[in-house]
């Protein structure tokens, strides 16, 4: 292929173009300086005209690219000539003939580049050095299919391999043939088979081939970190990272699989085998980033090398735990260690090291949480069997519905070392933070999972979680917790979560509901007096508190109707304290908690209609209460519709179906505010003020006296429509004159319309047509005047309020 010159010869050889085309340049400015003196017409040439016509298209491959697509596709095909020749035509020549061909056809091959070469054909040189080297694999293949065909063929090849990896190598050494680029890498290629593929014939086992495919690897690295750079180092790199894992998964599996100490050992040599070359890799290695990546797996391999010796003879709930053991002491020997300065770690490789620990800390987190999880989540089962006995012990209580977990049995070890590592191992100044706040989490996941792990009577669960919600929320209390922590939240967030899977434990017997909810509403009301608590807290408090109450009715044997009753005391205490609260936000999330709280009890009562309404007075007075207060006088809406559902389901309870029973009640207030708001600002509307109030009562009457058959609900709406009338009229109220004299209107219809009817029947077919004719008349007739009366009326009511 065509020849790509160092870096440094071709900026030399471009300086070299430059200057010859600067000297050129100079040549013809002169001359043509020359010219335009002795011609004087050719000192204004004529402009280019503009329909010049447009630059021929450039080509679209450059020369070098058709060379190279040339030089390829040449060699391929006499490489595709020889191999059909060796195939097929191989059988018909002589011991002779063969020896003669096979000779002639493969010395030709590989003296051919050397003459091309000094005649400066390069490209060419590459593609016939290709073609030579495919000779010598297909001589290889012939040799054994002629006269060594008795021999293994993996023997056979493993041997052929490391000849044609030898020979090409002092192919590509020799001085005329140093220049080509293609016999180094692929003398290297053949060189990644002789050991794997001598391991296969000789039969050397699981551990031989792992071993033959990291010596090789080995190999790879060396040629890789002593090549300069070009095809021969990516060459290797390619090898180095491809055999090398191969091999390592290889050792991996022999570690995992051993079935005794010396398996083990035997695997742990071989991964030790690999960490070593790889840490050679990242301390000699030009990158820092690749350092890091290897010495990262130098860490594991250790890890994984000497955990694989003590596999076959610990537990299965000890093996985590002594991986973890040795990633933290690979922590400490990196940390502790100090050599000089020759031989001292490069920065990288600490670096990759201190990652190796830290990721073997991480998986063994992985592998303990699901104790913890189960711990805190497990008891969630017991909301389908409240109070149905006392469990045996912590795991029946933690695991109610959820399989038990033997493995892990030294998961609080786990998570214990692993939090005192972040505690007192983290410095830097970017994860300290997180492990400050990773520390306790992690502390108190193995606190929480130690009584199951010991499969402790069940009332010491109990106290044991009831000990950890105080603590925490003593410590975020008072605590004089930094910044870089997280303040209090973290210790705060641990206690809720604590509470909710400590409230769930004690569902398997009465008192330890009540005694538990108890407890926590205690400790949490408790904290709500804490400032720096009290938005979490408060919330907290009169949740469990609703708890409790539900709980108490129960243990008592009350319906829910009456245990309604009981809830509601929690939003009257979330009132009181949203009323003496400084904080806005604490007010209102107190505020929510208590009304849910409130909805929780009106849905208790659904049940009993009276006491539904008594549940819900009560509900109107704590509203009304809320009320009182400047900031939340709209509460007064809610009020008063808690007081009219309260009514309404009391008449409904008594039977009562007449509807000015439910709706004079909720009239007579709506018309008492409006009185008093007009009172205070004259210039709110009737419609404003008493528009609601009047509609609630006449409209609802005015349906009912419609369907009415006897006489006295409309002649008694009629007189209050009257009364309404001949106030708005009084006052210039527009609400109430155009409502009462709409409603009266309607009220009088309804009792004129039997005799319409009647009317009705009497007059002939042409009398309505007739009447309609005559009123159009007048109406025609009188039509200015009836305009300037409409004018009039609208400016009347205009005038009214």
């Amino acid at each position: 292929m065509t020849h790509v010159p160092p870096p440094a010869e071709e900026l030399r050889l471009i300086d070299t173009e430059l200057w010859q085309l600067d000297a050129r340049r100079t040549q013809l400015l002169a001359r043509r300086a020359w010219l335009v003196a002795r011609l004087p017409s050719l000192s204004h040439p004529s402009p280019v005209p503009s329909t010049a016509l447009p630059a021929p298209r450039g080509p679209e491959a450059t020369a070098p690219r058709v060379q190279n697509v040339l030089l390829l596709l040449g060699g391929l095909l006499l490489t595709i000539a020889a191999i059909a020749f060796t195939l097929v035509s191989w059988g018909h020549l002589g011991i002779a003939g063969r020896s003669l061909v096979l000779g002639a056809v493969t010395v030709a091959a590989l003296a051919a580049p050397l003459p091309l070469l000094g005649r400066g054909l390069r490209s060419t040189a590459e593609a016939v050095a290709g073609l030579a080297l495919a000779l010598t694999v297909l001589d290889a293949y012939a040799l054994h299919a002629v006269a060594l065909t008795g021999v293994d063929p993996a023997g056979y090849a493993a041997g052929a391999s490391a000849v044609l990896a030898a020979v090409w190598t002092g192919y590509g050494l020799v001085p005329r043939t140093r220049t080509l680029r293609l016999p180094l890498p692929t003398a290297l290629t053949a060189a990644q088979l002789p050991l794997l593929l001598g391991a296969v014939a000789a039969d050397a086992g699981r551990y031989g081939i792992t071993g033959a495919l990291l010596v090789t690897a080995a190999c790879d690295t060396a040629v890789a970190l002593r090549a300069p750079a070009g095809p021969v180092r990516i060459t290797a790199t390619v090898g180095a990272y491809g055999v090398g894992a191969w091999g390592v998964l290889g050792a991996a599996w022999l570690s995992w699989t051993a079935d005794g100490p010396g398996a083990g050992t035997l695997a742990a040599v071989l991964l030790l085998f690999a960490a070593g070359t790889a840490l050679a890799a990242a301390w000699r290695g030009r990158a820092a980033g690749h350092a890091v990546g290897l010495s990262l797996a130098v860490g594991l391999l250790v890890v994984a090398a000497l955990g694989g010796i003590v596999h076959p003879v610990l537990p299965v709930a000890w093996l985590v735990p002594a991986h973890l053991v040795l990633g933290i002491g690979l922590l400490a020997a990196v940390r502790a260690v100090r050599l000089p300065e020759p031989v001292r770690l490069p920065k990288p490789v600490r670096h990759g090291l201190v990652l190796a620990s830290a990721a073997v800390q991480g998986l063994a987190v992985l592998w303990a949480l699901p104790l913890p999880a189960l711990t805190l989540l497990g008891p969630a089962g017991w909301a389908a069997r409240i109070w149905s006995g006392t469990p045996d012990g912590a795991r029946e209580a933690v695991s109610a519905d959820a399989p038990w977990l033997p493995q892990l049995l030294t998961a609080p070890l786990v998570l214990i070392a692993v939090a005192a590592v972040l505690a007192f191992a983290v410095r830097a100044t970017t994860w300290r933070p997180r492990a400050l706040v990773g520390a306790p989490a992690l502390g108190w996941s193995a606190l929480m999972a130690v009584p199951v792990v010991l499969d402790a009577p069940y009332p010491a669960v109990l106290v044991v979680e009831l000990l950890a919600t105080a603590a925490l929320l003593a410590a975020a209390s008072w605590w004089p917790w930094t910044t870089e922590s997280g303040g209090p939240l973290p210790a705060l967030v641990l206690a809720l979560v604590t509470s909710v899977s400590l409230a769930f434990l004690s569902l398997p017997t009465r008192s330890a509901t009540v005694g538990v909810l108890a407890a926590l509403t205690v400790l949490f009301g408790a904290a709500s007096l804490v400032r720096r608590l009290v938005t979490l807290a408060v919330p907290a408090a009169l949740g469990y508190g609703t708890a409790l109450a539900c709980a108490l009715g129960a243990a008592a044997g009350w319906a829910p109707e009456h245990t309604a009753l009981l809830v509601l005391v929690v939003p009257a205490v979330a009132a009181l304290f949203a009323a003496r609260a400084t904080d806005a936000r604490t007010a209102v999330v107190a505020e929510v908690t208590g009304a849910a709280a409130g909805l929780l009890a009106i849905g208790l009562a659904v049940g009993d209609p009276p006491m539904l309404s008594l549940t819900l007075s009560l509900s109107a007075v704590i509203a009304a209460g809320t009320a009182v207060r400047a900031d939340r006088r709209p509460v007064a809406y809610a009020a008063t519709a808690l007081f009219a559902l309260a009514a309404w389901v009391r008449l409904a309870a008594w039977g009562v179906t007449a509807p000015e029973a439910y709706t004079v009640p909720a009239s007579l207030p709506a018309l008492l505010i409006g009185v008093l708001r007009r009172r205070r600002d004259p210039r709110v509307s009737s419609w404003v003020a008493y528009g609601p109030g009047l509609a609630a009562t006449l409209l609802p009457s005015l349906a009912a006296a419609w369907t009415d058959v006897h006489a006295t609900r409309p002649w008694l709406l009629g007189a209050a429509a009257l009364l309404v009338t001949l106030v708005g009229a009084r006052h210039q109220l527009r609400a109430p004159l155009l409502l009462g004299g709409g409603v009266l209107v309607l009220d009088a219809l309804h009792e004129l319309a039997p005799y319409l009817v009647q009317i009705a029947g009497f007059l002939p077919r042409w009398a309505p047509p007739a009447l309609a004719g005559l009123l159009l008349l007048a109406v025609g007739a009188t039509y200015e005047r009836r305009l300037r009366d409409v004018r009039r009326v609208r400016d009347v009511l205009g005038r009214m309020s």
